[in-house]
């Protein structure tokens, strides 16, 4: 069984979709940059199968990003993912934090920005608080304000696996409501251990034996971080060439990180020469 894969489905004799994605490898990639909190492991893993299962559901090509924020002992937590399912992510903290602390507990006062990013088109950006019970709730309600569609998620991460479940309307037929109660009631009966054990037929017909499903074939779902060298350089290059040169002065060279996997990318006098002349260099990463 593939350990990080997405899975849609769809009911033959109901206006209802769903998705199925289970993360492992890809989620542990994501915690080895970092040495988190249990919690915070825990919310990155929620959010990465969050993250997954709305990318599975744009029409685009393009970038998500799913952001917490708030100003509690974590200031912010994000996963950012694209059409290919190409995921990473990074949380920031900065006091001790319970293994079981709540969203609230950990946000205090905050919000979820979710910025999607099409290659041609317009940029969205919606606005959710995180006053509701878990993340899952919060993301129901974002598709409640942005879609009207009704949905339900269901997120689970131990450390180790991440998992998760979205069921929708589908868009052109939002008045099916009974149909999707009913197929929420049996989908709220899933457990994590079942998510992270089973592959996607298992699940779907433990849940909707009674059910006409079809599945789709799967998605593999992936980690790869977008920080570079070249990245570095265009960053270096937002600030004039005479306040460069006087952080190389001082320092001798000039070091980028990036925050989300913690390569290291540094430039020297010839680098940054290079870089506003417009030629070539030896590139170095740490």
């Amino acid at each position: 069984m593939n350990n990080d894969i997405l899975h849609r489905y769809i009911f033959d004799n109901v206006d209802v979709r769903g998705e199925i994605v289970q993360l492992e490898n890809s989620y542990q990639e994501v915690l080895s940059a970092h040495t988190y909190p249990v919690a915070i492991e825990h919310l990155i893993g929620e959010l990465m199968a969050a993250t997954s299962l709305l990318t599975a559901t744009i029409k685009f090509n393009g970038d998500i990003s799913v952001q917490l924020q708030g100003d509690g002992p974590v200031s912010l937590a994000v996963i950012n993912g694209n059409n290919k399912q190409v995921l990473r992510g990074v949380a920031r903290w900065n006091d001790d934090i319970a293994d079981d602390a709540s969203l609230q507990e950990m946000f205090g006062k905050g919000y979820m920005v979710i910025t999607l990013t099409p290659d041609e088109g317009e940029r969205y950006q919606g606005i959710v608080s995180l006053d509701h019970v878990n993340l899952a709730a919060c993301l129901e309600e974002y598709f409640n304000q942005s879609e009207q569609l009704p949905t339900q998620i269901q997120l689970f991460a131990n450390g180790k696996q991440a998992a998760g479940m979205l069921l929708q309307v589908l868009p052109s037929k939002s008045d099916q409501t009974d149909d999707f109660e009913h197929l929420a009631a049996l989908t709220a009966t899933i457990k994590a251990e079942e998510l992270f054990t089973l592959d996607a037929e298992q699940v779907l017909h433990r849940l909707y034996h009674q059910e006409e499903v079809r599945l789709f074939d799967p998605v593999d779902v992936t980690f790869k971080c977008s920080c570079s060298y070249e990245r570095s350089g265009a960053a270096i290059k937002t600030l004039s060439q005479h306040e460069v040169e006087a952080i190389l002065a001082e320092d001798g060279k000039i070091e980028m990180d990036c925050e989300y996997c913690t390569a290291k990318y540094a430039f020297d006098a010839i680098d940054i020469a290079a870089l506003y002349s417009g030629s070539h260099s030896s590139q170095s990463k740490q």
